[in-house]
This record gives structure tokens, sequence and C-alpha cells, in this order.
């Protein structure tokens, strides 16, 4: 692998911000001074430019096997470089479900044939496969993944026996999608009564509510509690869940983890009338007094990391009536931007932001060596110019669905060079593809 210096970078790690030099060797951050004097092959002066940990994104949705015509492992992972997102957790809710050893195994070869990014697949969970579930491999699979909510086919679980099965004897971490499945049925008929086959997508927010997402996270939390479970609830969208969670305790120390969504702190209700159903998402988007919550927990630490709950769908698939299209919309590219965004309206720090996206995923799932800009780790790298404007067009897009809920959107910042495992993987617009991301490795006992 080529040696890397990277010169005159402001460095943001570790809740501060100092300017130095990073020389990257093997694939590793081998140096990190005030100013070095080194031979290597790709020079990149970042003077003016901020370094981060590359962002690691615990919930994504690529698509393949079986859903190809909305994604695939290859172009998503193009889209997630090109954003600063230099690892990837991705979801069994593809088709075939991945609820076997044998099925996450062939993700697995395929994103190390395919994934330009470092990758790491969850075990899915349904309500009878808990023997394949107990036979997980903690040290190089990120968890196991358990709907309690709408889902794809078989992956359901909503018998509470196997769900306390599942969470007693896991023996790793447990990520659920939290949603009571009775509250939203109930919910249906009662919009269905009222707007037929014509409802608004603006009624989403109200068949998956507040209260939909309370009792259903509050289940799992207190199965958590119940059998000592690593508990991970992922894309917590309302004020009334936040109550459930810790901030006087390091993330280190907590059995009992949440992340929230970029789409969760950007979108609310009123968005709805002008993007219907491109921002329909599980769970829903929701009133803006929501987010302004949402970015609050994020701040005082109730919520623990930031993710995308990247999910295409065709246009066609969206360009259907509130009833008969997916949840779900391609963010992966811009969700870095979005959060600079906030910075730039001075909602959050550049440091709480490396923090969340970088630092907490890699402590949460106890990922090896990755996630902080450390000598010794893997060199996860990104640089950004916090002084450079784009507008999200159709024509500078990457997803394989070629569509987003934020074009039109100018952002005040760039994302010009992405280092993956120690390979120069993007710069300025360009891909170098000649080395394939790495599988992520868990240190967990």
């Amino acid at each position: 692998m080529k040696k890397i210096l990277i010169t005159n970078a402001n460095i943001v790690n570790e809740g501060a911000i100092v300017a130095g030099d990073v020389l990257i060797k093997d694939g590793l951050i081998e140096r990190i001074e005030k100013s070095l004097a080194a031979d290597a092959e790709i020079i990149i002066d970042a003077k003016g430019k901020y370094l981060i940990p590359g962002v690691i994104d615990d919930q994504v949705h690529f698509r393949e096997p079986g859903l190809t015509h909305k994604a695939n492992i290859y172009s998503e992972s193009r889209a997630a470089i090109a954003g600063g997102i230099t690892s990837f957790m991705e979801m069994p809710n593809t088709v075939p479900n991945t609820l076997t050893q044998e099925l996450l195994e062939e993700k697995y070869q395929i994103a190390a044939r395919n994934s330009i990014a470092n990758y790491s697949f969850f075990m899915g969970a349904s309500n009878d496969n808990i023997e394949e579930v107990v036979r997980t491999n903690k040290s190089n699979v990120c968890g196991i993944k358990v709907f309690m909510g709408s889902s794809t086919g078989n992956m359901l679980v909503d018998d509470e026996k196997t769900l306390e099965s599942i969470f007693k004897n896991a023996g790793m971490l447990v990520a659920t999608h939290c949603e009571d499945e009775k509250i939203i049925r109930e919910n249906v008929e009662i919009y269905k009564a009222i707007y037929g086959d014509e409802a608004p997508t603006a009624v989403h927010p109200e068949i998956r509510n507040e209260d939909a997402c309370y009792r259903s996270s509050s289940m799992a939390v207190g199965l958590a509690k119940r059998y000592d479970t690593r508990l991970h609830i992922l894309h917590i969208s309302t004020a009334k869940e936040l109550s459930l969670f810790r901030n006087d305790i390091p993330l280190k120390e907590k059995r009992i983890t949440a992340e929230v969504c970029v789409h969760h702190l950007w979108f609310d209700k009123n968005d709805y009338y002008g993007l219907g159903n491109l921002i329909k998402w599980n769970p829903a988007v929701k009133e803006a007094k929501h987010k302004q919550a949402l970015m609050k927990a994020l701040l005082d630490d109730r919520l623990d990391i930031i993710a995308t709950d990247h999910a295409p769908h065709t246009l066609a698939e969206k360009n259907t009536n509130y009833w008969k299209a997916p949840s779900g919309a391609p963010v992966v590219q811009h969700s870095l931007n979005v959060m600079l965004e906030f910075y730039k309206e001075r909602k959050i720090s550049l440091e709480k932001i490396v923090e969340k996206m970088c630092h907490a995923p890699a402590d949460c799932f106890q990922i090896s060596k990755r996630g902080y800009i450390r000598e010794g780790y893997q060199a996860d790298l990104v640089l950004v110019d916090l002084n450079s404007s784009y507008q999200v067009h159709k024509s500078n897009l990457l997803y394989h669905c070629d569509w987003s809920p934020l074009e039109g959107q100018t952002f005040h910042s760039k994302i010009t060079h992405t280092i993956v495992s120690g390979h120069l993987a993007y710069e300025h617009g360009r891909f170098h593809e000649e080395r394939m991301g790495m599988r992520l490795e868990f240190e967990r006992e």
C-alpha cells in the first residue's frame, strides 16, 4: 500500500481540534505530530481543512441480495465513501432475509468483492430462528437485528416468548427497530376509514405515532434490563422515548444505548406537504417539537450515535399512493453534510459531530481499532472543506436509485478526501477502486 502523508490539517479528535500532520503506512496511522518530515508516495496538503475519523454508519440497507433494482453494495458503498462514511453495518431484510449463518456469510462474500467501504452485516432474528441467532460469531458480526414493528417477509418478531428468548440468549449486542404493531394496525384502520385510498403522506406520523414508538421501545428496555442484554435501539424519533435513556454514565458503561438518524433531525411533519412519500420512513418523521428534543438529547448524551437508516427505493415505487409507497430513502452521501450544516448554524460543535458519528459507533459496537485518529489504528480518515459549497442535483448523486429527498439543498461544506483502511479511495470527486474495504472486527469478551 502507498504511504500517505497528510500535512497542515486541523485534526478533530477526542474532544479537541489541533493542528498537525498524519503519516499512514501499511494501512495504519503510524505517526501523528505537529510537523512531520517523512517520505510518502502520496502527500495531501490539508491547509485550511479539517481531518476527522471516518464516519461509521451503524444502520444501512444496501439491498443486496435480492433487491438490486433499488441499490447494491457497490453503488451504495461508493455513495457512502463520497459522503465521508468509511464503514457501514447493513441490515438483514434483504431477499432472502438473512436468517441463517450461511446467508449471512454470503453477504460478507459479496462485500469482500464489491464494497469500497469497510463493512459488517447484522444477523436477522425471526419468530423461529433462535438456533441460528445464537450461533452468531460476536468477534466478526456487528449484532443481532430484531424488528419489533412492521417489516419485510418473516422479519417481524411479535411473539413475546421469542423476544424473551432472543434477549436472554443472544450473547451479544441486540439492535431493535421499535414500533408497536398493534397500535399501528389500529391507526391504519382509522385513517383508511377517513381517507379511503387517498390518504395524504402527512398522516404517516399519526399512524406510526409517539405511543407506538414508546410502547415498543419501553418493552425492549424492560427485556434488556431483565436479562442484562446489550441493547441498542435504532432510529429514536420521539421526545417521549428519551426518558428511557441515561446520560449519567459513560457510553462504555452503558448496557442500553440509542441512536438518532439524520432525517429525524432535519425534516419534520411540515415537509410532507412538499416531499410526500420521498420522506416516508419508519419510524415516521414527526412534528418539529420532536426533532428539537432529539437534538437536545444528542447534545446531552441521552442519544449516543448519529446514523442514517439509508434505505433506497425506486422513484416509481415512491410515486404511488401513500398506502402502497414503501418506507425509506437514500441518505449516506449527505449525512455528514447535514450535520456540518447544523454546525454552520451553531447547533452542534465539530467535536460533538465526530463523537457521535465516529467515536461512539466504535465504542458502542466495540469495533477494533477504528473510529479514532490514533497511532496504530486503521487509517479511516476524511478531509472536510468547511469553506466550499455545492448544491445537490440528480447529476451529482451516486445512489443506484438516482434520487434524493435533499435535491435542491445547498450544503456549505464538502468532503474532499476519504481514506479507507489506509487506501485513498476518494479525492475531489474521483474514486480509486484498486482496493476494497475490510470486514470489521470486534473486541468483545
